[in-house]
């Protein structure tokens, strides 16, 4: 998946760049399910993504294609950083409870031009990638402070 016309993001080089037909407004509207959060969030954890998978590419023509598969464990890895145990919630807000949700969201976008995509890329990409309950709760761990060295403070106070 790619954004189209995002800067991070360039067009693969066998598609040509379309422009968007309507407002991202208008798509949230149209498909009614999700909230403009939760696509400004999809293109947020695909930029994300992209760079943790393709690193920084100055080649504008490069191909900085993921997939779908991808894209769910960036926009999981973005969620925890941004709202810890929080981040199943919020997507829940959103209507977001299953990374098929993230699917339907990208596929929108691509049928709007914001995205684009490979032959090869179906919205089954999205299907059951993890369990929300398990990758945004029992699996969040918070990273603990090192242990301040003891004989060091001892010393500094000597």
């Amino acid at each position: 998946m790619q954004l189209a016309n995002f800067s991070l993001l360039d067009t693969l080089p066998q598609m040509p760049s379309k422009h968007p037909a309507n407002s991202l407004q208008e798509v949230v509207d149209a498909v009614g399910v999700y909230p403009m959060d939760a696509y400004l969030f999809v293109q947020q954890g695909l930029s994300y993504a992209v760079e943790k998978i393709h690193g920084e590419v100055a080649e504008p023509t490069a191909n900085q294609h993921i997939s779908g598969r991808d894209l769910c464990l960036g926009l999981r890895d973005v969620a925890l950083e941004r709202w810890g145990l929080l981040a199943r919630t919020v997507l829940q807000r959103w209507n977001i409870t299953t990374t098929l949700d993230f699917g339907r969201i990208v596929f929108a976008m691509i049928e709007h031009n914001y995205m684009q995509k490979t032959d090869q890329d179906q919205l089954d990409d999205f299907r059951q990638v993890y369990d929300f309950r398990t990758e945004l709760e029992s699996a969040y761990r918070i990273a603990a402070l090192p242990e301040p060295d003891r004989a060091a403070q001892a010393e500094s106070k000597a």
